[in-house]
C-alpha cells in the first residue's frame, strides 16, 4: 500500500471514457453512491482507504478512465 500523500481524485463520471452499463457497474462509485454522480472529489485518505477496501475485495476498484484532450493544430 502506498503511504505517500496524494492530490484529491476529481471524478467526472460525464468525462470517463469506458463509462457503461456494465463498466460503471463494477466500479467503486456506482457501488457506494447507487448511480454516477455529476461530480465528486475523493481526498487522498479517502482515496487510500477506498484502495484498501478494493484490495481486499469488499468493494470494486474506482474504474475511472479520462481521456486526454485532443490538442489543437493551426494549419498555415
Amino acid at each position: 500500500m502506498n503511504t505517500e500523500p496524494h492530490e484529491p481524485v476529481g471524478i467526472d463520471c460525464d468525462r470517463c471514457v469506458v463509462r457503461s452499463p456494465a463498466a460503471c457497474g463494477d466500479c467503486v462509485v456506482t457501488v457506494l453512491l447507487g448511480g454516477p454522480p455529476v461530480g465528486i472529489e475523493i481526498a487522498a485518505d479517502e482515496q487510500a482507504a477506498l484502495d484498501a477496501l478494493a484490495a481486499g475485495g469488499l468493494v470494486p476498484p474506482l474504474r475511472l478512465v479520462v481521456g486526454i484532450p485532443e490538442r489543437r493544430t493551426d494549419s498555415a
